[in-house]
């Protein structure tokens, strides 16, 4: 590694992008990614469930019918699924399945939760999601759930006007082969120097200076990909430092938990379908926090469970066995406890402690919805910001990442030439 005219940290999906932008430009560029592969939290692990691909980050190609992925997809070869409503096909109740009127009045009352929030924000206000909702609804522990997940927060420190911003067509399609798998695939040509950690960016003068764990290099301009997590925490140390303006909205645009548990069982299920959602809760007990999971995960006899919120969070740091537990024990309200018999091998995510990440999607707090606006904003000395919180309107999704890359690069080329 040498000079070069733009410096890319981070090979994740907006990494990469930026990338093949750069490629196609001309110009001279190097793409550093901490890690010992690429994609960010964009991976899918071929290995844990020898033959079965597991996205332990992104999996669903959200508003598939615009998503640039998809295209993609169709030009690789890359099967997925066209999948409808994210609406269960069911819900168990302290382990008894609800009958199918239950199932409706659960589920809508999980949209009219949403709705609340996207109605305010679409009005104008940036509040807190819970704030507009009924917490007293014998379904808010579901509808809290499945907030907290999407957003990666719950509720009460979720901005309604960053969540009306999101733009989402309802279609969430699973990458049979795996989205990571994908995303690496679509910037397979890019070069990459894999193992490579940033510790510092002086951009006090021209050019800048950046110090790598493999020496110092030096760029007119810097493309910085990590999450707001990583910004925050101070792990990337900037000469000068970040704009005030720039780390307080990262600070408020901070990047969530969510987690996945998954187990590999010995056979499909029998009676469910192909990639088939269930909830499961107990509404005697709101101690307990819902968890939700797919079933027969594309065929495959895989469950893979979603945990959000302080659940997810302590079970992280609890460890992977006591993701398993609470996954298990669930399952076996649901099943009965000879399904554990039937679990060949477990995995959980652990993206909440993962040092070159700190957590899984960014959410906008209340009250800063401007906050990825600030972010996307060019910093003075030739350091742009990329990646999904930047996103105005497909944050916390790959494609939203991807496109954040093309941008970042137009701008950094508009700003040097």
């Amino acid at each position: 590694m040498s000079d070069h005219d733009v410096i890319v940290i981070g090979a994740g999906a907006a990494g990469l992008a930026a990338g093949e932008t750069l490629a196609q430009a001309g110009v001279s560029f190097a793409v550093l990614e901490a890690k010992a592969r690429v994609g960010g939290r964009a991976w899918t692990d071929e290995r844990i469930f020898p033959g079965i691909p597991f996205d332990r980050g992104c999996h669903w190609m959200h508003s598939a019918s615009r998503n640039p992925f998809r295209e993609i997809a169709d030009r690789l070869g890359v099967a997925y699924r066209r999948m409808g409503t994210r609406r269960s096909s069911g819900l168990y109740l302290a382990g008894e399945k609800a009958d199918p009127a239950t199932t409706v009045a659960a589920w809508d009352a999980v949209e009219a939760a949403f709705a609340a929030a996207d109605d305010t924000g679409a009005a104008g206000r940036d509040v807190d999601a819970q704030s507009v909702c009924d917490p007293n609804s014998p379904w808010w522990p579901l509808a809290r759930h499945w907030m907290s997940l999407l957003s990666a927060l719950p509720p009460d420190k979720i901005s309604t006007l960053d969540l009306a911003a999101y733009a989402d067509t309802k279609e969430n399609w699973p990458v049979a082969s795996g989205y990571g798998a994908l995303v690496a695939r679509a910037s397979a040509h890019v070069p990459v120097h894999l193992g490579v950690e940033v510790r510092a960016i002086d951009r006090s003068s021209s050019p800048i200076r950046i110090e790598t764990s493999h020496g110092t290099l030096r760029a007119n301009s810097v493309i910085v990909t990590v999450s707001t997590n990583i910004l925050s925490s101070g792990a990337i140390r900037f000469t000068p430092a970040l704009p005030d303006d720039v780390m307080q909205a990262a600070a408020n645009c901070p990047t969530g938990v969510a987690e996945k548990v998954a187990f590999l069982l010995d056979e499909p299920l029998q009676d469910f379908d192909d990639t088939a959602y269930i909830d499961t809760f107990d509404p005697a007990d709101r101690e307990r926090a819902p968890i939700n999971f797919v079933i027969n995960h594309v065929s495959n006899p895989v469950i893979i469970g979603q945990l959000c919120g302080e659940t997810a969070r302590t079970l992280e740091a609890e460890g992977e066995a006591a993701m398993a537990d609470f996954g298990l024990a669930a399952l076996k309200d649901v099943f009965g406890n000879g399904i554990a018999a039937r679990v060949r091998r477990t995995t959980a995510t652990h993206w909440t402690s993962d040092p070159h990440v700190l957590g899984a999607y960014s959410c906008a707090l209340p009250g800063h919805a401007g906050a990825r606006a600030l972010l996307r904003a060019p910093i003075e000395g030739g350091v742009f910001l990329a990646g999904e919180a930047v996103s105005p309107t497909a944050f916390s999704t790959a494609h939203g990442a991807r496109q954040s890359g093309f941008e970042a690069v137009r701008a950094a080329l508009s700003a040097a030439w």
